[in-house]
């Protein structure tokens, strides 16, 4: 089932195209998952290599990822796919927070944002009792984003394992709404 959020357009002041309207839908078992990998190997390989992990995941997102009961949030810029996140279930309504990317020439103007805060949303709405990541020391905008919107960090032997070894920032971030 495709979820459709109401579009709205990027940040006018940043955004070359102010009229550009922006949808973050749900990727479904039958669509293809291609931009999905693009968007994601092209951070990856930027700053780090594939890893294992990241080829099983990329390499088949519907058996890695829907099929477990996750969720991948795409956005796209009128056909063309934007920006993408991953909510990776664990056990007991604890989420993963996975492949979050976005498009080299839309970086900096809030779509990262937007996409997390979708991904945040729904692991709410569907009674995610936390979410948890791994990031990296390199992808300070990427971890100040986190922080920006309530991750805080924690050590990795607090978290499920993370199987990524160039995994040096550990974040949580609880759903329960008695946690300060």
């Amino acid at each position: 089932m495709n979820t459709t959020r109401p579009s709205s357009p990027i940040d006018p002041k940043s955004s070359p195209s102010a009229a550009q309207l922006i949808e973050i839908r749900s990727l479904a078992p039958g669509d293809d998952a291609t931009a999905f990998r693009t968007l994601n190997e092209e951070w990856i390989t930027r700053y780090f290599s594939l890893e294992a992990k990241d080829l099983e995941t990329l390499n088949n997102p519907v058996h890695s990822i829907l099929l477990k009961g996750g969720h991948i949030f795409m956005a796209y810029a009128g056909a063309e796919a934007v920006g993408c996140v991953a909510l990776i279930p664990m056990h007991d309504g604890v989420y993963e927070l996975s492949k979050m990317a976005v498009s080299p020439h839309l970086r900096g103007r809030g779509l990262g944002r937007r996409i997390l805060l979708h991904a945040i949303a729904h692991a709410k709405s569907i009674g995610a009792r936390s979410l948890f990541l791994g990031s990296n020391t390199r992808l300070r905008d990427a971890v100040h984003l986190y922080e920006s919107v309530g991750f805080r960090h924690v050590g990795p032997g607090n978290l499920p394992p993370i199987p990524y070894s160039r995994a040096d920032v550990f974040m949580e971030m609880p759903l329960e709404p008695d946690w300060q």
